[in-house]
Order: structure tokens, then sequence, then C-alpha cells
């Protein structure tokens, strides 16, 4: 008898960027890390942008930037939806 092996999802690369070249601390959190703001920390290059490549499942995620304590929404993301708080959350679907 052949059993049938579970068919293995695969991450895809996502890279994350912003643009802030004041901030001192730049971090992203999402449904994929339960919103934790402490996980994820983006690295700044020489002209000021935040840079993070992450591993993502295929579907749907929300998430936003926490920089220096503060949620920022990422400029370069064009689909956006309320969140509980009354703010909106950044939404990147992963093919």
């Amino acid at each position: 008898m052949i059993k049938k092996c579970a068919k293995r999802t695969i991450k895809k690369e996502v890279d994350f960027k912003l643009y802030a070249p004041e901030a001192q601390s730049v971090k992203l959190a999402g449904d994929f890390n339960d919103w934790n703001t402490d996980s994820i920390p983006l690295k700044k290059d020489k002209k000021g942008i935040w840079k993070k490549k992450l591993g993502l499942l295929p579907g749907r995620h929300e998430y936003k930037f926490f920089v220096d304590s503060c949620w920022v929404e990422d400029p370069n993301c064009p689909e956006r939806t309320t969140n509980t708080f009354g703010s909106q959350n950044c939404v990147l679907v992963v093919k």
C-alpha cells in the first residue's frame, strides 16, 4: 500500500522596507508573529531605509511597523483594512 505524502507548504520570501532616516528603532509586527513588537527588528542602511526579508506562508497577512514605540502603516502597501482599534492595518497577500 502506498501512502500519500502530505503537501508541503513553502514559505515565500517577502521584502519589507520603510524609509525612516530619523528613527532609532523599527520593528515589524503582524498576524504572522502574533503582533509581537520585539521579535522582528529591521536594519537601517546608509540611505535611511529600514529593511527585513521574511519568509511567509501563502495567504493574507495583516501587519504594521513599530517605529520608536509608535505604530506606523507601510506607505508602500496599497491595501488596508480597519482593525479592532479603529485604525488601519496593512494587508499583504502572498501567493
